[in-house]
């Protein structure tokens, strides 16, 4: 009798297998999860450098959600210790909020810079990375750097519009 293989990459009918499909079900729904926390952050944190504020009416309106959404999301955000509020004064970013902006801004700039190496234009590239930068590994972006590394694209970084 065959020994069944565990995690074998795929079964007779061409599925992964069950741990494996699992993993990547994981995997996005847990990418989903943050993103959300991951946008607010960003646009916190382009709003302050701009600004010099960041109001939950002018979050709400340039993610394009309600403001009640908005403030549920800041809510989350201060809870799980990334940003802070102030009566009468908006949202400011805790130092680990900020690092997450910094983060955040990296991986986008990266992913917007490899779909832009590959002929993707930059509007199409800026949009495309918003989905794509909260749902690739820290192994796929290191790979991505020494692809444009390599490639010689690696210098040249694309401009946000």
């Amino acid at each position: 009798m065959a020994a069944k293989t565990v995690n074998a990459p795929q079964d007779q009918a061409g599925l992964p297998s069950e741990a494996d499909q699992a993993e990547r079900f994981g995997k996005a729904r847990s990418a989903q999860a943050t993103a959300v926390l991951e946008d607010y952050v960003e646009l916190i944190d382009d709003l302050l450098k701009s600004e010099g504020e960041a109001r939950p009416t002018d979050i709400a309106r340039r993610l394009g959600v309600s403001h009640a959404t908005a403030i549920k999301s800041i809510a989350r955000l201060k809870r799980e210790g990334f940003a802070t509020s102030k009566l009468y004064r908006g949202v400011f970013l805790t130092p680990e909020g900020a690092a997450l902006a910094a983060k955040v801004r990296a991986r986008h700039r990266l992913v917007v810079d490899l779909l832009v190496a590959i002929g993707v234009p930059q509007h199409c590239a800026e949009l495309d990375a918003e989905g794509i930068e909260h749902h690739v590994s820290d192994v796929a972006l290191a790979a991505f750097a020494r692809f444009l590394e390599r490639s010689g694209a690696g210098g040249r970084r694309s401009k946000p519009e």
